[in-house]
C-alpha cells in the first residue's frame, strides 16, 4: 500500500484549507453606485420639527418631502454599499494544501471514516478499493454500470438516486433546482474514454490521479470519500507523494508529512516495562500542609499554646463587667463591716479578761 494512506490524519488542516479553496469560485458582487441616490434632495435645516435628513424636493406628488439617501430611509442606499473590489479570494500555502490532500487520502483508506461520511461500503471486497487498467477503456455506461455492481458499489450510487431532491431556498431560481448525495470518487491514471462511461452516473466524481483536488477528495470539508482507484493511479502515489524513506520524484522537495507518535496508545507505554524501569517508585505518603490558626482569634488554638489563658480572661471579663463589679463592691462592704464587728468584740472580751485577772 503506497505511504500516503499511512499518513497523518488532520481534520482541522483539511478544513481551513477547504473553506480557502471554496473562497477562490466565488464571483464578485456589489450594488450600483448610484443606487439610492438618483433623486434630488436637500435638507430642510433645525427649526421645522422635523428630522435633518435630506428630503425629495419638489410637490404634487406623495414623494415630495419625503426622507432620502440615508440607509434608514426608504428608496434610500444602505450602509456601507458592498464594492466588487472585495478580497474575494485567498492563496494558500503550497505545503499546505499538499498536508490536506495527504490527510483526505488516508481518511480513504479507513472503512469507519468512509461509512460515517454516509458511503455504503458494507459489501465491498476491500479499501481502498483498486481495479484492473483495462477500466480505463471503458466508453459505455452500462460496462461501468456492470463494474459497480460487480465491486457492490452499486449501493451507493442508489443511495444517490434516493437522495434527489429539490433544493430548498432561492437556488431553485438560480440553475440549481436539484440536490443529491455524493457517490463513489473513481480515481484514474490516464481517460481512454472513461469519463465518458461514468459521467452520467449520479453521484460519481472523476479525477485524474495528476490533479487531485481537496473540494472533492473531501466534501464540505470532511474527511472519509469513497474512492475507487484504478492500478496505475494506484501504484503512482509513490511517485507524487514519496515515502518516509524517500521523497517525492514529481514534486520538487517534498516529503511526506510524519506522524508526532508513531504510537498513540499512551496507557500502553506508560506501562511497558521500558518506561517502568526508568520510573522511580510511587510516593504513597501525602504531606498535608498544616493550617496555622491565629492563637489571637482562635480560643482553642491559644489554650494549646497558653493554658492560663482562660483564668486571665476570665478575669478580664469579671474585672471589666459592670454587673460583676457592682456586686463585688457591695459585698466588700459587707464583709469590711463584718470584720469591724468581730474587731470590736475580740477586742471588747480581751479587755474584761485583763480587768477580771487585775
Amino acid at each position: 500500500m503506497p505511504a500516503v494512506f499511512r499518513a497523518p490524519i488532520r481534520p482541522d488542516v483539511v478544513n481551513f484549507v477547504h473553506t480557502n479553496m471554496r473562497k477562490n469560485n466565488r464571483q464578485p458582487y456589489a450594488v450600483s453606485e448610484l443606487a439610492g441616490h438618483q433623486t434630488s434632495a436637500e435638507s430642510w435645516g433645525t427649526g421645522r420639527a422635523v428630522a435633518r435628513i435630506p428630503r425629495v424636493r419638489g410637490g404634487g406628488t406623495h414623494r415630495s418631502g419625503q426622507g432620502a439617501f440615508g440607509n434608514m430611509c426608504r428608496g434610500g442606499r444602505m450602509f456601507a454599499p458592498t464594492k466588487t473590489w472585495r478580497r474575494w479570494h485567498r492563496r494558500i500555502n503550497t505545503p499546505q494544501k499538499r498536508y490536506a490532500i495527504c490527510s483526505a487520502l488516508a481518511a480513504s483508506a479507513i472503512p469507519a471514516l468512509v461509512m460515517s461520511k454516509g458511503h455504503r461500503i458494507e459489501e465491498i471486497p476491500e479499501v481502498p478499493l483498486v481495479v484492473e487498467d483495462k477500466v480505463e477503456g471503458y466508453k459505455k455506461t452500462k460496462e461501468a454500470v456492470l463494474l459497480l455492481k460487480k465491486l457492490k458499489a452499486w449501493n451507493d450510487v442508489k443511495k444517490v438516486y434516493a437522495s434527489q431532491r429539490m433544493r430548498a431556498g432561492k437556488g431553485k431560481m438560480r440553475n440549481r433546482r436539484r440536490i443529491q448525495r455524493r457517490g463513489p470518487c473513481i480515481v484514474y491514471n490516464q481517460d481512454a474514454g472513461l469519463t465518458k462511461a461514468f459521467r452520467n452516473i449520479p453521484g460519481i466524481t472523476l479525477q485524474n490521479v495528476n490533479k487531485l483536488n481537496l473540494l472533492r477528495l473531501a466534501p464540505g470539508g470532511h474527511v472519509g470519500r469513497f474512492c475507487i482507484w484504478t492500478e496505475s493511479a494506484f501504484r503512482k502515489l509513490d511517485e507524487l507523494y514519496g515515502t518516509w524513506r524517500k521523497p517525492s520524484s514529481l514534486k520538487v522537495d517534498y516529503k511526506l508529512p510524519m506522524h508526532k507518535m508513531t504510537n498513540t496508545d499512551l496507557s500502553r507505554i506508560l506501562k511497558s516495562e521500558e518506561i517502568q524501569k526508568a520510573l522511580r517508585a510511587p510516593n504513597k505518603k501525602i504531606n498535608r500542609r498544616v493550617l496555622k490558626k491565629n492563637p489571637l482569634k482562635n480560643l482553642k488554638i491559644m489554650l494549646k499554646l497558653n493554658p492560663y489563658a482562660k483564668t486571665a480572661r476570665r478575669h478580664a471579663i469579671l474585672k471589666h463587667d459592670p454587673t460583676v463589679s457592682t456586686l463585688f463592691i457591695g459585698f466588700s462592704q459587707v464583709a469590711s463591716e463584718i470584720i469591724n464587728q468581730l474587731m470590736v468584740t475580740w477586742f471588747l472580751s480581751c479587755f474584761h479578761r485583763s480587768r477580771l485577772r487585775c
